[in-house]
């Protein structure tokens, strides 16, 4: 269950639903909603929400089998994941909920500034760059001392968004990436260790000297990582941040479940590894009391919930992609009408 988080809030009479809402999935987001669901589970005692945060892959699984009232996942299901879903596509609906920062983390003692190109880090997760000294990564690092030790690859064992999003960058940076190992939530490394979920990767990378591994930005930050430099589309070589993700998002104007992706997008400030992060909903929900806390949950967290994640690294939802969300939610009945107008 998501964990307690500051806030304050002023009770209100306005009729959000009730009930007990249950969520399961991505890790990405899992920062951002545990802050956002303590603050209006506050505002509104009346609803209750549980959220395990156990990974795309399995926020997707538990949707299809009707163990959760809402799934959450990084990236939105794909056709074949709907015809898992008892009614198919006409049974749920998915909505952009945050927009996040993939960092890439590093623990290499006495080096507090490291570049890395897309092909470089590529290569470093195939497996064909293994020493932290390697001509390619000293060629981007002048005057940085850098370890003749091994790299420490790691990477999600679980089916994960975030995995999603890293593989989606390398495939568009690296040739060999893109044909042998792909896209996808769960994929077949090449090299390094697992870690479950994000929390995993970053508790793998600050215990194990010489590693490197992919992580949420807000993970970064709680724990005091340390983080690469990538070199983005324009050349220039950024960290993580929400002004890069708000820049990588302006970049694609029109998403939708089906046209999401916007890594290594161009421009000077943009980050090249952000994605959104999406909840998927049931569009009919019998019980009419928690139809409309659903309903309402999610218009709130999309527009005034926004605020939640600034100060744990995520970026507001661009106001086309909230209004998508918005759009999408309109489409949710509860008790055979609709919540929203």
């Amino acid at each position: 269950m998501f964990a307690a988080a500051c806030g304050s809030a002023t009770p209100s009479p306005v009729d959000v639903g009730s009930g007990s809402l249950t969520g399961a999935g991505a890790t990405f987001p899992a920062p951002f909603y545990t802050k956002a669901f303590f603050d209006y589970t506050t505002m509104y005692p009346q609803v209750t929400i549980n959220y395990q945060a156990v990974g795309s892959g399995a926020g997707i699984s538990q949707f299809q089998k009707g163990t959760v009232d809402f799934g959450a996942s990084d990236v939105p299901m794909t056709d074949a994941d709907i015809a898992k879903v008892p009614g198919g596509a006409t049974a749920l609906v998915q909505v952009p909920t945050t927009l996040g920062v993939i960092s890439v983390a590093y623990n290499l003692s006495g080096v507090s500034k490291l570049q890395l190109d897309g092909p470089t880090l590529a290569n470093i997760y195939l497996g064909r760059i293994t020493k932290w000294n390697d001509p390619a990564i000293t060629a981007m690092n002048s005057g940085v001392s850098l370890p003749s030790s091994a790299i420490q690859v790691v990477h999600r064992s679980d089916g994960s968004g975030t995995s999603y999003h890293f593989t989606d960058y390398l495939a568009k940076v690296s040739p060999e990436w893109k044909s042998r190992v792909g896209v996808g939530k769960a994929v077949s490394w090449p090299a390094g260790i697992g870690g479950s979920g994000n929390q995993g990767v970053a508790q793998a990378v600050t215990s194990t000297a010489g590693a490197i591994g992919y992580v949420e930005l807000a993970y970064v930050v709680q724990t005091g990582m340390s983080q690469a430099y990538i070199k983005n589309a324009d050349g220039n070589f950024v960290q993580a941040s929400v002004a890069g993700a708000t820049a990588a998002a302006s970049h694609n104007s029109d998403v939708s479940p089906s046209n999401f992706s916007i890594t290594n997008m161009a421009g000077a400030d943009t980050y090249p590894i952000a994605g959104f992060s999406w909840v998927i909903l049931p569009t009919s929900v019998s019980d009419a009391g928690k139809g409309k806390a659903l309903a309402n949950l999610f218009k709130w967290l999309v527009t005034d919930g926004q605020t939640e994640g600034t100060s744990l690294q995520y970026a507001a939802l661009p106001k086309p992609v909230q209004t998508l969300a918005l759009t999408n939610l309109k489409t949710i009945q509860a008790g055979g009408k609709p919540v929203l107008s």
